[in-house]
Order: C-alpha cells, then structure tokens, then sequence
C-alpha cells in the first residue's frame, strides 16, 4: 500500500475537496435509479388503463372484447407489483440512512398510504349513489389527482423541480381526462400519465448518466 494514499490533506482546499468527492459518492449511492422507479409505474399506467379504455371505452363503446373484470385486475396487479418494487428498492437504499433524511423518507411513504387509504374510504361511501359509469371516473381521477399531489409535494420535500414539473403534468393529464368523461380518461391517463411517466424515468436516466 502506499503510504501517500492514508497521508492527510496538504491544504483546507485539498480537504474540502476530498469532503465534496465523498458526499457526491454518498449521494450517488443512495439516489435511486429512475429507470427502476418510474417505469414499473409508467407501464402500469399505460397497460392498466390501456385496457380499461378497450374495454370501456367513450359512451360505452367496446374495442376489445374481453371480460369485464380483466382490465381491473390488470391495473391492480401492475400497481402493486409496481409498489412492492418500490418499497423494496427505497428500503435497500434508505437503510443506512438515519436522521432527518430517514424521517422524511419514512414519512412520505406512510403519507402515501394514509392519503390513498382516507381516499378510498371516502370514495367507497359515495359512489353507489352514481352511475356505474361514473363510478369508474371518479375512482380512476380521484386516485390519479393523488399521486399528481403526492408529486407535487415531493418537489417540496426533495427540493425537485423535476419532480414539480411530474406532478404538475400528471394534474392537467386529469382534468383534460375528468372534463373529456368517460372512456376517454382512460385513454389519456394510459397515453399521457403513463406514457409521461416513462418518458420522465428515460430523461432522467439520460440525465444522470451525462453527470
């Protein structure tokens, strides 16, 4: 071994440099890959609600025939694929973390949870009283407004504009769905939330690799 190598800094300005080098392979090591985050969760989207929109498409309309349930059971399974990936993945990276870096990671998870878990419970209560059409947008725009919000609220927490410009992209996705109606919510949540989810995940990936 060479002796140079455990030698200390000759200068402040070599010491602070050796400092930055160590905090940028501490941050590299513990920033998640957006390819593994985004897209389980883009093609969740784009098949999930791809599906629905063949299936129940505008003004009751049928592309594809297929069971009534298929579409559904697709879309849950993907998303909680798509979460259980997650949860692994942030768990792997976040389990040397401690501090104030583990509170709000541990908190914005569990903020995940409760805002879908209070959602559904609303949802569940009224939608009997709406047709079975409208059942299914507002289950699908509620749910969609969430995760725009939670996106939102990200950029805040994480300091990511990135992550504003998701969340803010996602929002009016839905509310060009919600005013289009049924049917074609669907077919603009699967296209432009999921297909932009995907999109984000590559151009970040591509961004990261150019640093």
């Amino acid at each position: 071994m060479n002796e140079d190598d455990d030698a200390p800094p000759e200068s402040p300005a070599e010491s602070l440099a050796m400092i930055s080098r160590e905090r940028d392979a501490v941050s590299r090591s513990m920033r998640l890959n957006p390819l593994a985050y985004y897209l389980p969760w883009g093609f969740a989207w784009l098949i999930g609600f791809g599906l629905l929109f063949l299936r129940y498409g505008p003004h009751g309309r049928v592309y594809v025939p297929m069971p009534g349930w298929l579409p559904l059971v697709v879309l849950v399974t993907l998303l909680a694929g798509a979460a259980i990936s997650t949860i692994a993945m942030s768990a792997a990276k976040g389990r040397h973390v401690h501090g104030r870096s583990s509170w709000q990671g541990a908190a914005y998870g569990w903020t995940w949870f409760l805002a879908f878990s209070g959602v559904g419970s609303t949802l569940g209560r009224f939608t009997a009283y709406l047709p079975e059409s409208e059942r299914g947008l507002l289950w699908a725009s509620v749910s969609v407004g969430v995760t725009a919000i939670m996106y939102l609220a990200g950029s805040a927490i994480w300091l990511s504009r990135e992550m504003f410009v998701l969340g803010a992209w996602v929002t009016v996705v839905n509310i060009a769905g919600v005013a289009a109606g049924p049917g074609w919510h669907s077919l603009l949540v699967a296209l432009g939330g999921g297909g932009g989810l995907i999109l984000f995940g590559l151009a970040m990936w591509v961004r990261g690799r150019r640093r």
